[in-house]
């Protein structure tokens, strides 16, 4: 005769007696009708149990009426993982229901509402016990039901869920659990569709946290970037939560509470993409997908996505894939088949987003053959370099910030053709265009070679830094550079600050640089006259506007006379 297999009860199972435990697991055998949320037999059943164990207790069940999970606690020490719920997303419920016992005479507890929230349950039971109001009767217990609280989810931003005012047993179990739930799918599916029209990206909750030692001013002009990052990969920002703490919590980065907060959050705005405002460790985004459900991302992994999109040419896509490589080889642990990252979306994207699934050591074996190419890519532009200065041209390395329109300013001057937008990290590869210049001793004109370079960006990841070191050292290697600094945005000062920062840990000192402030036609009186104070010698222009670049070729060419002649 076959055994029938034991089923597992969960949560807190501390001095629990072999035959409550019994009786516990013998609530996997019981079957609801499809109709109703429990029965007065099912629910006077676990109220017993409860009181026999004082504790509370949860039954899960699907919309078949099969008990599927059996806890002792409550909602947070019983609940079903994320990964193991259906992943439907968030215009359907999860199709299952709690019925939970509570030794307490009130409504459930936002703690208990939020993992309903987080579950997407069905609805939730609640069946509050009379303390002391128990009847032994033939030698077992007998549980008295005070009143009962049925909670579910509501479709709308401004609450999150709806509690009834407490109702009597044969009231609870008198109204009709289908229609509820057929009625409210019907509601989460039209919502869903309304916020997903004209939506074709990431749906994105952005997470922030302020450390000591990070000011007001620039942690609030991280979250912008992060969410000019997010709009540059094709995603939107749906709604920002923040934190501050001393420093992040070295499991979840943020604190326990701030953890159901996203995760309630996820669930009411339908986001599929948690962004971070910095780096995490593997195991903080793994305890934060295992936690929470949907994929997490952090700063870094945004660029990188973001440069994957930009490549074009097949250095640029080596060395983003080898970046890609590096960055995602510690992360591979705990990535089954549940949270996957080849399903596409931020983070996916990229020529090496095919091996990240594979063994630990094929990877390992791609990195080497990259850097391997890298190197020789390295050697390449090397020669190059060598010939151009064999040929005594003088180079000039375009550097800035992002989006500080470095490109615009190689088109406007030499003609050029290269991509520009309004975007983060618009163009990726290097574009070297010649450019004529005045001479300041009044000879002939000075011929000179004018490099776009990569947008620099404030704590640019480790991984980029080494992966575009062939890019980066068109920098080091240029006679002078051309510092481009968007003086329209807030932040210009810190991208100064960055840029510098960036350039002083370059392996060779780069040559003299000119400090050029673009986009004037965006700024007040007083934003121009300040930077005009702290910067006399820069020069001020607007290159979508041309003006200002007359004066810039003059300084350009005393700039690369002097660079020549040190």
């Amino acid at each position: 005769m076959a055994r029938v297999p034991i089923e597992p009860v969960y949560g807190n199972l501390q001095g629990i007696k072999s035959s409550q435990l019994k009786q516990l697991q013998r609530l996997y055998q019981q079957r609801l009708p499809g109709d109703c949320f429990t029965t007065p037999e099912f629910a006077q059943r676990i109220a017993a149990i409860s009181t026999d164990l004082g504790q509370p207790v949860c039954v899960y069940i699907n919309r078949r009426g099969q008990v599927i999970r059996v806890g002792v606690g409550t909602l947070r020490q019983t609940r079903i993982p994320p990964l193991e719920l259906p992943r439907y997303g968030a215009e359907r419920l999860s199709g299952i229901r709690c019925i939970s016992t509570q030794l307490k005479l009130e409504p459930p507890s936002e703690s208990t509402l939020t993992m309903m929230a987080i579950q997407r349950l069905d609805a939730l039971v609640v069946l509050t016990l009379t303390g002391g109001g128990f009847e032994r009767r033939g030698g077992g217990a007998t549980g008295y039901i005070k009143e009962t609280y049925l909670a579910h989810l509501v479709p709308h931003p401004e609450t999150n869920w709806t509690v009834s005012p407490p109702l009597s047993l044969d009231v609870l179990t008198g109204q009709d659990f289908s229609s509820l739930v057929e009625g409210l799918e019907e509601e989460f599916r039209r919502e869903f569709v309304g916020q997903a029209v004209d939506q074709q990206g990431d749906r994105v909750l952005l997470v922030g946290l302020q450390t000591d030692g990070i000011t007001a001013q620039r942690f609030q002009d991280g979250l912008e970037e992060v969410t000019r990052l997010v709009e540059t990969a094709g995603g939107e920002v749906l709604q920002i939560l923040k934190q501050r703490r001393s420093h992040p919590h070295p499991q979840t980065v943020v604190g326990e509470g701030k953890v159901e907060e996203i995760a309630r959050a996820v669930q009411t705005i339908g986001a599929n993409l948690i962004v971070f405002d910095r780096d995490l460790s593997p195991a903080q985004v793994r305890n934060l997908e295992t936690q929470i459900g949907v994929r997490v991302v952090d700063r870094t992994e945004l660029i990188l996505d973001i440069f994957a999109q930009r490549a074009q040419s097949g250095a640029g896509k080596l060395q983003v894939e080898l970046a890609q490589l590096e960055y995602r080889l510690p992360r591979l642990t705990g990535r089954g088949q549940a949270m996957s990252r080849l399903g596409g979306g931020i983070g996916t994207r990229g020529p090496g987003e095919t091996k990240l699934e594979t063994e630990r050591r094929a990877i390992q074996r791609r990195i080497s053959r990259l850097q391997q190419e890298v190197d020789q890519l390295q050697a390449h532009r090397a020669r190059l370099r060598q010939q151009r200065q064999h040929r005594e041209v003088p180079s000039v390395a375009v550097v800035g910030y992002t989006n500080a329109g470095k490109s615009t300013l190689l088109n406007v001057m030499t003609n050029a053709e290269v991509y520009t937008a309004d975007q983060l990290f618009a163009t990726l590869d290097p574009t070297t265009r010649r450019l004529v210049v005045p001479n300041p001793l009044n000879q002939e004109p000075l011929q000179i070679l004018l490099t776009d370079t990569v947008g620099f960006i404030h704590e640019l990841p480790p991984s980029l830094m080494d992966a575009f070191r062939a890019t980066l050292e068109e920098v080091t290697e240029a006679n002078a550079l051309l510092h481009v600094v968007d003086l329209s945005h807030p932040a210009w000062q810190s991208h100064i600050r960055s840029v510098m920062s960036i350039l002083s840990e370059m392996p060779i000192a780069p040559g003299p640089a000119l400090l050029v402030f673009n986009k004037i036609d965006q700024v007040d009186g007083d934003t121009l006259a300040l930077a005009q104070e702290e910067h006399p010698q820069a020069v001020f222009i607007s290159a979508s506007e041309r003006l200002g670049l007359e004066t810039l070729r003059q300084r350009l060419g005393q700039l690369v006379h002097y660079a020549v002649s040190c």
